[in-house]
């Protein structure tokens, strides 16, 4: 009962703090509702679970905190019908909520103990529309084509051309642009042609896109 208790009251601090910066998004504030934050969450830090601070996870790695994640959820504009795709499946909790949302995600992470425990997640709560690779983020997804959405949670330091190829005509993808150890500008980048149009968002700090897949972990 208790536990129950604070995920609801957890989801409606969240939901206040989400309005009270104007994001009201029923669809995805429901998303979210239905996908237990604790469930993600390490035990550790079940009590910081609907918080604004960072978690530490598996692989030396980290999820933002609920607020940074909705609000680049609600930027990236979710509807039916799309097909995205996530670079750095990390704790598995925005692919389950945009999985509540569009038709399809497919998600990739260069730690397999990553992509394993968030399939299982997955699996957990009946999503059946998530595709979990263990692959280098900045290589294609071999047989996925193109998406409406990309979603990266991580830095670039120039702007990452490659991954327009990647995208539909008028897809978006949001990434941060800058070096590491250095306050980053999280960017919206619209695909015009075999280009990006860019319209930065807000202020971040994420560690950059690593290439390669992970040979331990």
């Amino acid at each position: 009962m208790n536990s129950r208790m604070s995920e609801r009251e957890g989801f409606a601090a969240l939901a206040l703090r989400l309005r009270a910066e104007g994001i009201s998004d029923k669809v995805l504030l429901k998303a979210a509702e239905q996908t237990s934050r604790s469930l993600f969450t390490p035990t550790a830090f079940m009590d910081a679970a609907y918080s604004t601070r960072t978690i530490p996870i598996d692989c030396g790695e980290s999820m933002e905190g609920v607020d940074q994640s909705l609000r680049m959820l609600h930027l990236l504009g979710l509807a039916p019908g799309q097909r995205v795709l996530e670079i750095g499946t990390g704790s598995g909790f925005t692919a389950a909520v945009m999985s509540r949302i569009v038709e399809r995600v497919v998600t990739v992470d260069r730690y397999k103990t990553l992509s394993q425990l968030a399939a299982q997640r997955f699996t957990h709560l009946g999503l059946s529309n998530i595709v979990v690779i263990t692959a280098d983020g900045q290589q294609p997804t071999s047989g996925e084509g193109t998406f409406d959405r990309i979603l990266v949670t991580s830095a670039f330091s120039e702007m990452p051309r490659s991954f327009a190829e990647r995208l539909v005509s008028g897809g978006q993808m949001i990434a941060a642009l800058g070096d590491v150890g250095t306050p980053q500008t999280l960017v919206r980048l619209t695909k015009i042609g075999s280009r990006f149009e860019r319209e930065d968002l807000m202020t971040v700090r994420f560690q950059p896109l690593l290439p390669g897949v992970a040979a331990v972990l």
